[in-house]
């Protein structure tokens, strides 16, 4: 008899909540860290959306249950963001709200999977995926891609990875950890390929208002209407109105997932949090100019981030293109020494910089790769120069080959 199930034993913890959590401590214990680990903005909830919620909790109609499938006006709120869903508006019926993006991730594999389907997903991949997939009795199959192909997927590397007992592929766009965003055209050509072979697409859409320079979002069935049947999206205010805290997400899609979602949603967490939800709703209805200060923050911060680490010997940072991440290759530091410490993979090197830099960094392990780490730009302009100084000071020790100048 076996003491826990497979399936809680088959997972470990979130890692990058595990690495916060260890900044905390040591913050804690009266030590200076900086954590470029949390993928949460700094700036507090704007005013507005805080007043809303206060406002929501002496109201005494949230003091009670609301619908499981989350208050209507909210879901009316994403629908109208939406816009159309098969060539029809979107409606309240297409929507669930969710205790934030996480939440929505595990429904979309609750309602898809039965035990023993696939779903395809890029490697490197966010960290919580996989394990969702295989808390649903699903199979993770990793698709592996590059910094020259800007970490995207392609139809001939789907094409390869397909089998009888393929389900769904997941895409995101704005990508975390990598920050690589799609075209219209690349995300319509994975679209059609999924629907010509009758798959599911689940688009995490999460960083939608979070892209720089000429990059621009564009929702998956935008570019191809005819998936719409089968596609799930999933998005949230954590990350677009420094809400990470007040846990509210939604999954979008057609009714029938959407109806399932919201009945597993009636199990498990009767409904989210109504004073959230009513904050939620203040942030998308409500003054969007703070959305473009942190996003004018961020794109700052990320080329200070990328200029400072592409000028660290041994570390090869591409322009991330949306997110808040920086996703640099560390594979030519791996196996030297860092001030006189052995390093071989990302999370030796993580351990260093902890130790010596008081800098907290999440090893590329997490995400399916252990020659890279990811470093979040969503901390202040303070905080962010002096990690990068730690950086550098403490990668500026290492142990490396004889270069020869010609």
């Amino acid at each position: 008899m076996h003491r826990l199930s497979s399936r809680a034993s088959s997972i470990s913890g979130s890692a990058t909540m595990a690495v916060s959590a260890r900044a905390a401590e040591l913050r804690a214990a009266g030590r200076k860290v900086i954590s470029f680990a949390a993928g949460e903005p700094d700036f507090p909830t704007p005013a507005h959306i805080v007043e809303a919620a206060a406002r929501a909790s002496a109201d005494p109609r949230f003091h009670r249950y609301t619908p499981s499938g989350g208050l209507p006006e909210l879901r009316e709120a994403i629908a109208a963001g939406i816009g159309s869903w098969a060539s029809e508006p979107a409606t309240s019926a297409n929507v669930a709200v969710t205790n934030g993006a996480k939440h929505a991730v595990f429904l979309a594999c609750a309602v898809l999977l039965n035990p023993g389907d696939e779903v395809l997903l890029a490697r490197p991949y966010w960290t919580t995926y996989p394990d969702a997939i295989k808390l649903n009795g699903g199979v993770p199959v990793f698709i592996a891609t590059d910094e020259k192909a800007d970490y995207k997927l392609d139809v001939a590397s789907l094409d390869a990875a397909l089998t009888p007992r393929t389900r769904a592929v997941i895409l995101g766009s704005p990508g975390n950890p990598t920050g690589s965003v799609y075209e219209p055209d690349e995300l319509r050509l994975l679209a059609e390929w999924a629907d010509r072979r009758g798959l599911w697409v689940i688009s995490d859409e999460i960083y939608d208002h979070l892209v720089y320079g000429d990059a621009s979002f564009v929702s998956v069935p935008d570019c191809y209407p005819a998936i719409a049947d089968r596609c799930l999206l999933i998005n949230g205010v954590s990350k677009t109105y420094a809400m990470t805290g007040w846990r509210v997400g939604w999954l979008a899609g057609p009714k029938d997932a959407i109806r399932a979602a919201i009945n597993v949603i009636s199990h498990m967490t009767s409904n989210v949090a109504n004073v959230a939800q009513a904050a939620a709703l203040e942030a998308l209805v409500g003054d969007q100019r703070e959305v473009d200060v942190m996003r004018h923050a961020f794109d700052r911060r990320r080329r200070t981030m990328v200029d400072a680490l592409s000028g660290i010997w041994g570390v090869s940072c591409p322009e991330p293109r949306g997110a808040f991440y920086c996703w640099p290759d560390v594979s030519a530091i791996l196996g030297h020494r860092v001030v006189g410490v052995d390093v071989d993979t990302a999370s030796d090197l993580a351990q260093v910089l902890l130790d010596y830099a008081q800098v907290a960094v999440i090893p590329g392990e997490a995400f399916g790769s252990p020659t890279h780490l990811r470093l979040s730009y969503a901390l202040s302009d303070e905080d962010l120069v002096e990690g990068l100084s730690g950086l550098h000071r403490v990668l500026s020790d290492v142990n490396r080959p004889h270069s020869h100048v010609h």
